[in-house]
């Protein structure tokens, strides 16, 4: 039976694909045959005599003490690219929450969650309405530093809204 320890939330449907007669995968294994991790750091500490493979659920190994690990014979992994959509789509969201005032137009609306009368109602937001217009990003430039797996997804989104983009990547130049 192997061990393998876990740390942060990994995804049940994830750990699920370690057939359980031959895994035990606990946040509590003892001397782990591996470990598993997003984000927590790591230390040479955690690093067991019986541990052959970290694998760390995203891009960086930063908080893995790869060093350590390749000294002890330990491999690495990770999984570049594995949540690059997840990303790029919260930069579309920024970009897009940036370009307007939507958290000022959602407290806005709520201050106006009292009024009842149309008239009235319709008076306020036309008056306002102004305040909350903002920016089209179609036109607008856009630089991207890093043209990995997120930086590509981003920078191919921004060209389909119609943005001039400009990529840099010190590993390409």
């Amino acid at each position: 039976m192997y061990r393998i320890r876990t740390f942060n939330q990994i995804a049940a449907r994830g750990l699920q694909r370690f057939p359980a007669d031959s895994f035990e995968v606990s946040e509590a294994a003892v001397d782990p045959h591996a470990i598993l991790l997003r984000s927590h750091k790591l230390a040479a500490a955690d690093l067991n005599a019986d541990l052959r493979a970290v694998a760390r659920a995203g891009a960086g190994v930063n908080n893995v003490p790869v060093d350590t690990c390749t000294e002890r014979g330990v491999v690495v992994f990770n999984t570049p690219g594995a949540n690059a959509n997840s990303v790029k789509e919260l930069v579309l969201a920024a970009l897009l929450l940036s370009s307007r005032d939507v958290v000022g137009g959602i407290e806005y609306v709520r201050e106006l969650a009292g009024v009842s009368d149309g008239a009235e109602l319709n008076t306020l937001v036309e008056g306002e309405k102004k305040r909350f217009k903002g920016r089209e990003l179609k036109g607008r430039s856009l630089g991207v530093v890093g043209l990995g797996a997120i930086g590509s997804m981003v920078a191919k989104a921004a060209l389909d809204l119609g943005m001039d983009v400009l990529g840099y990547d010190p590993a390409i130049s």
